[in-house]
């Protein structure tokens, strides 16, 4: 048990770096949060500081998701775990899904900046990279044609967080592919993609009212919505 509390408080607090706080502040002298949206999430730094430390910021917030997944489960991995364990899942994969989930919530609410972080995407995606790397293309895919047919960056994160569920489903039970602990894998999936979509509430209200903001080829104008 001290094992997968140590494991799960170092994913938590890997996902809790503000990375978009700490690059305002050291470089730019303000909180990102006190500009544009006010959400700690990498479009707002894309949107107030420039591509380039947009970019940086979301591989940056990604890469926590792919190091609570395959690095931190591994340095501290017991191969007995506390409870037992009732999926087909290999106890690995039951802990890197823990530490996955542990980093995105680190993420949203992130100890270091008064619990107010960003809305998990690029952090869940990091997790999902180390856990599923076929479902994480199928939902890059997605997120890129939503992005590029309506200029939403929230609409494109929601899409792309449902489509993770919903390609294994399809795989599995149209397609007939084989996929190793499949029930496991689709129930944590879902619950991931629930949760995600939750953060992007405020975004969902706005693409209903028709008030949220696109990506447009000005600066000025760029969409609001946070990774």
């Amino acid at each position: 048990m001290i094992n997968m509390v140590i494991v799960v408080l170092l994913s938590y607090i890997v996902g809790s770096i503000p990375t978009s706080v700490m690059l305002s502040k050291w470089r730019h002298g303000f909180d990102i949060r006190s500009k544009g949206s006010g959400n700690a999430g990498g479009t707002n730094v894309f949107r107030v500081l420039g591509w380039k430390s947009g970019v940086f910021v979301i591989i940056s917030d990604a890469l926590k998701g792919v190091i609570a997944t395959t690095v931190i489960a591994r340095l501290f991995w017991d191969p007995t775990l506390p409870f037992y364990n009732h999926t087909p899942f290999d106890d690995f994969t039951i802990i890197q899904m823990i530490c996955g989930a542990a980093a995105v919530i680190g993420h949203v609410w992130t100890m270091f900046a008064g619990f107010k972080g960003g809305k998990g995407i690029a952090t869940g995606a990091g997790m999902l990279i180390g856990i599923a790397p076929t479902e994480f293309a199928v939902s890059i895919g997605v997120f890129l044609i939503f992005l590029y047919a309506f200029r939403y960056v929230s609409l494109g994160s929601i899409m792309a967080a449902a489509s993770f569920p919903l390609s294994l489903i399809i795989r599995y039970n149209i397609l007939s592919d084989e996929i190793h602990s499949y029930k496991t894998l689709v129930f944590f999936s879902t619950g991931i993609a629930l949760f995600l979509i939750y953060s992007h509430r405020a975004n969902i209200k706005r693409l209903i009212e028709g008030t949220e903001r696109k990506i447009t080829s000005s600066k000025s104008k760029t969409d609001s919505v946070e990774s």
